[in-house]
């Protein structure tokens, strides 16, 4: 048993540590002005962030390593049946044993705390996306590590800067200080993870935030340049440079890698809707896990993230991308690539959506990538057929930035990318041309990338339209009034004209016994016969009330109740549950209110 003394001793450390961890903050607060603090703090997430992507990409390339070097390319390889559904099923076991909540959706949940929680995220997400995503890809799940980092760099900022009580504005600088250090420092990309998340996560660009964004993303690739060596992931010396005559052969590719983006983004979307309706995670495990092995089993480019793969499309012997395979050995093998590389491009979206519907741990960053240096391929290659000479290594890379741009809607993140990726930066226009074309084809049929479209559809999405930025920051819970006095629909006039007597509001809302709301008693309304003392007892509020010109229901977005406003003409709208009961009111003065104080802190330089 535990004695007093042990106890008292136990409160008497805790109470030393929190006034210890108390006068830090306020000696902080005192001597350490909060924009140079800023400073300090987006250096300190670089550093952290370079080291969980550091830990992260050893990790995965020692399990891949123990399990696939042994391994002989130049046969059929039956342990490509187990190895993925075995990595898939620890790392599902360990989110539900050890971590007990979802940390899928990696980029959608950085949103979502960015738009909803007050840039809060768990701190468990500091670590557990490492794991779980190690064992997943490293068994050779089709899945990417970036936005499990991203989830991680994010979440490092997140609470780092609430461990030192900084404010909500703060805080979402912080969350987009970690996404950059994370897209910074596991490409070597540091102006990419600027631009992501400035282009995918950030509400607004300004000079205060920008600077912490640099030194985050900086701090963050020097970092990975001093553990991992400072070369491009794909280092190619020379490029076929930009000729004018390969533009309307851009503009193709551009138009296949939106076609083959909206492709990729209704297929992953339909593929976790199949898995979301599966209750047991067992089903989801077996099925999800034998259709990976399957299509690993037949096609093994789709195992892991498909970097080696693409390495050995451009560096070596393209033929050498189909070893282990059934499709390997063919003396013309050109057309058989062909329809290998087609096939691994369709049936890509399948093993990804399966790695993570099953209860794997990934993003789909590197399936983007992955896809779309295929299509840039394919299309060079269906285009070498036809006698047409175009250099396959220049429309890969193309693709890769086509693809990802439309995936992502980010296309300044796809060209500087793949640029700082290649050490190519003669390819700028090929990269422009493409991501552009890929980006205005995808936005025809998709307004919203894969991470933002599921808040897209709660109204719950922050974009670069500042007016809805407001509306989505702007809580229905802090907007309600509750200082209405409420009437009951069995009342006379007398007692009604009592509860008048006593309110500072000419809106009285019926309600019922069960707290139903029923409609309202207006002052206008009743203003020529409420003192009229011989009809006290011949109406009653039944008689006298009227229904509202609209009702709000307490979870619609501030942006739909809005239009609500706008559409009835009214000042003043009533607020219930789902359920009808009725919680308040909600007035237009008071958004506005709110809307201009949210709209002043977050503009404010």
């Amino acid at each position: 048993m535990i004695s007093i003394q042990q106890i008292s001793k136990n409160l008497s450390s805790q109470f030393r540590l929190n006034y210890y961890y108390q006068n830090m903050i306020l000696w902080r607060e005192r001597n350490i002005k909060q924009d140079q603090f800023i400073i300090i703090l987006s250096l300190l997430v670089g550093i952290f962030t370079a080291l969980a992507a550091i830990i992260l990409k050893n990790i995965i390339h020692l399990i891949k390593s123990f399990l696939v070097d042994n391994i002989n390319i130049n046969g059929v390889n039956y342990l490509f049946l187990a190895f993925p559904a075995a990595g898939i099923l620890l790392a599902s076991l360990y989110v539900r044993l050890f971590v007990k909540d979802d940390i899928s959706h990696g980029i959608t949940k950085i949103l979502y705390a960015i738009s909803q929680r007050k840039a809060r995220i768990k701190p468990h997400n500091m670590w557990s996306s490492i794991i779980a995503s190690a064992l997943t890809i490293g068994f050779g799940g089709s899945v990417g590590a970036e936005a499990p980092i991203v989830l991680t760099g994010s979440a490092i900022g997140s609470n780092l800067g609430r461990f030192f009580k900084m404010d909500q504005k703060v805080l979402m600088l912080m969350v987009g200080c970690g996404a950059a250090g994370a897209i910074g420092g596991i490409f070597n990309a540091p102006i990419a993870g600027v631009v992501f998340t400035l282009e995918v996560l950030m509400v607004d660009l300004t000079m205060s935030s920008i600077i912490p964004l640099l030194i985050s993303s900086v701090t963050a690739t020097a970092m990975s340049y001093f553990f991992m060596g400072s070369e491009a992931m794909f280092n190619f010396k020379t490029f076929e440079p930009f000729a004018l005559s390969r533009i309307p052969y851009l503009l193709l590719l551009g138009i296949v890698c939106g076609f083959v983006s909206l492709y990729f983004t209704r297929g992953v979307n339909s593929m976790e809707t199949f898995f979301g309706k599966m209750k047991s995670p067992y089903t989801k495990l077996a099925i999800g896990g034998v259709i990976l092995s399957g299509l690993i089993f037949f096609l093994p480019s789709l195992y892991g993230e498909g970097y080696d793969t693409i390495s050995v499309l451009l560096n070596d012997d393209p033929n050498k991308i189909m070893a282990g395979s059934l499709f390997y050995g063919y003396k013309n093998y050109e057309w058989v690539l062909f329809i290998y590389l087609g096939l691994t491009v369709v049936f890509k979206i399948v093993a990804t959506s399966s790695t993570n519907g099953a209860g794997g741990t990934g993003g789909i960053f590197a399936p983007s990538l992955f896809v779309g240096c295929l299509t840039g391929y394919l299309v060079a290659l269906l285009l070498h057929f036809m006698g047409i000479n175009i250099p396959e290594r220049n429309f890969a890379f193309a693709g890769m930035a086509g693809v990802m741009s439309a995936v992502m809607h980010a296309p300044l993140t796809g060209i500087f990318l793949i640029a700082e990726l290649t050490g190519g930066y003669s390819l700028f226009m090929t990269l422009m041309i493409t991501s552009t074309v890929a980006y205005l084809t995808i936005i025809i049929f998709e307004p919203h990338s894969l991470y933002a479209m599921r808040l897209a559809k709660k109204g719950e999405l922050l974009t670069h339209h500042k007016d809805k930025v407001v509306l989505t920051l702007l809580k229905m819970d802090n907007l309600i009034e509750t200082d209405l006095k409420q009437v009951h629909p069995d009342m006379n006039l007398g007692d009604l004209v009592k509860v008048i007597s006593s309110s500072k509001r000419n809106i009285f809302p019926v309600v019922s016994r069960k707290g139903l709301y029923l409609g309202e008693v207006q002052l206008d309304e009743v203003r020529n016969i409420m003192f009229r003392q011989e009809l006290y007892s011949r109406f009653t509020v039944r008689r006298l009330m009227i229904s509202p010109p609209a009702i709000i229901t307490v979870e619609e977005s501030m942006d739909k109740v809005m239009n609500t406003f706008d559409k009835c003409k009214a000042w003043n709208l009533p607020v219930v549950d789902q359920e009808g009961k009725y919680l308040g009111y909600v007035s237009k003065s008071q958004i506005f209110n709110s809307y201009r104080q949210v709209l002043v802190h977050f503009s404010d330089d």
